[in-house]
């Protein structure tokens, strides 16, 4: 193996095992309503038993692997000699966006395989894989329709990584489901801009901006077979109202009916503890994030939690 492809490779595995994130979920106490009761704001109407049905393989498995991939691997967590960043390097070291589109030429995971990425994960106990289609920079590892930021059209690896391992996990039996960022700090239209961007905010229109992600969500749902979960996240800006999260829950549930939709999809997220009051806030379950209720939540919820300090790579995150 030559020093490029040797580099790439270590690179590449670097990227898996640095961002294996172990998911634990708690079934829901008896007691709680059936979700999100319908009303004006919610046509989507589900009875106890219906939402027990479609919740049941979640409930069961537990255990389950979370891939944070992007381009912000690149840079591995460095920047001007700066060693702190990972998935959110373009925003903490304040890149400007033409220069962080710059990573994509050089994005070519040559050893890719999903095959081993899948076989990993079920040896290890795993019953299902969540992996970034897109994360907050707006890069998508899919082949989108609606923009040529993806991996086929913008990398010289030119294949749609989330196809693969949708196909390869159901060749394996494991549930394949998709993490998708409502925050884009890359579409012209998102807003608000960072607070230092230089880019002008002028003739951005967010109801573009959204009708343009749940196209790409539409994507997620329809192209890739049947969809276990969709992880959302970056709903806390003021852009994303409580409306909104009602919406895209009954948008996704509306493509899918059987797909389950974690609490990030709404504005009831209690910070990092990852609560909500199921009852009026769109989703099926919590998400605490790096840390385990010492007493549970009282309804469904799951812990992510990394292994070391970082969601992305970072080649100088040796805390384990």
């Amino acid at each position: 193996m030559d020093k490029k492809r040797s580099a790439v490779f270590f690179m590449f595995l670097g990227i898996f095992f640095l961002t294996l994130t172990v998911f634990f979920s708690c079934k829901k106490s008896e007691e709680i309503s059936a979700g999100i009761k319908p009303d004006e704001q919610q046509p989507i109407s589900e009875t106890k038993e219906e939402r027990d049905d479609r919740m049941a393989w979640w409930r069961e498995a537990r255990f389950g692997l979370f891939i944070h991939w992007g381009l912000y691997s690149i840079p591995a967590g460095e920047w001007k000699g700066e060693t702190r960043h990972a998935e959110w390097i373009l925003t903490t070291a304040q890149i400007p966006v033409k220069e962080y589109e710059k990573f994509a030429p050089q994005f070519n995971p040559v050893q890719f395989d999903p095959k081993d990425w899948v076989s990993r994960a079920k040896d290890a106990g795993m019953k299902y894989i969540v992996i970034t289609s897109k994360h907050h920079d707006g890069f998508c590892l899919f082949d989108s329709k609606l923009t040529d930021y993806d991996i086929v059209d913008a990398t010289p690896f030119q294949r749609d990584i989330l196809k693969e391992l949708a196909d390869e996990c159901r060749k394996q039996g494991i549930k394949m489901c998709w993490y998708h960022s409502i925050m884009d700090w890359n579409h012209p239209d998102y807003l608000p801009r960072r607070d230092w961007e230089t880019r002008p905010a002028d003739g951005a229109d967010f109801e573009r901006y959204v009708k343009h992600m749940k196209g790409q969500v539409k994507e997620l749902l329809t192209h890739y077979g049947e969809i276990g979960v969709m992880w959302f996240d970056g709903e806390w800006e003021y852009t994303w109202t409580p409306e909104r999260g009602v919406d895209l829950y009954n948008y996704v549930r509306t493509l899918a009916p059987s797909v389950i939709v974690n609490n990030r999809v709404g504005k009831g997220r209690a910070g990092m503890a990852g609560t909500f009051d199921p009852k009026t806030a769109p989703g099926d379950f919590g998400t605490p994030e790096q840390e385990i209720p010492d007493t549970g939540l009282g309804y469904d919820w799951e812990t992510c939690m990394t292994m070391n300090d970082h969601w992305g790579y970072n080649k100088n995150d040796h805390n384990w």
